[in-house]
């Protein structure tokens, strides 16, 4: 499988029982769907990242599915809108740049009091 954004080899890791892709070149993480939700919840599962690689293959462009080929769409990720991962339309797969996936673990308590007054401010102007 290649990365979607450097188009280096991606290897397969297990955590706990889940297993993930890992670029060799630019240390992006690839998860099928809803692993990332999975390995959240798991501890020590941010060790599978590797945020001292960080680079600029944020920069890159989407790429395609390392799955099926499909496009890839950048989302903001709901409640840490810093975070912009891509996503496969058609698999549900992710990809998050190399520190991201450790980003994305550790939601700060701001972050998670902004998300829920911003759902309380959104029911308020519906209602």
């Amino acid at each position: 499988m290649k990365c979607p954004k450097c188009d280096s080899q991606m290897k397969s890791l297990v955590h706990q029982g889940v297993e993930v892709d890992r670029c060799s070149g630019c240390a992006g993480l690839w998860f099928d769907t809803f692993e990332h939700e999975e390995l959240r919840e798991l501890s020590g599962s941010e060790k599978i990242d590797s945020p001292a690689k960080r680079k600029s293959a944020n920069q890159l462009g989407p790429g395609v599915c390392p799955k099926d080929q499909q496009p890839l769409f950048r989302m903001l990720v709901a409640g840490q809108p810093h975070i912009a991962i891509e996503s496969c339309g058609l698999c549900h797969g992710v990809f998050f740049d190399a520190g991201e996936f450790s980003d994305f673990k550790e939601e700060t308590f701001g972050e998670r009091l902004r998300a829920v007054f911003g759902r309380a401010r959104a029911a308020a102007a519906e209602g």
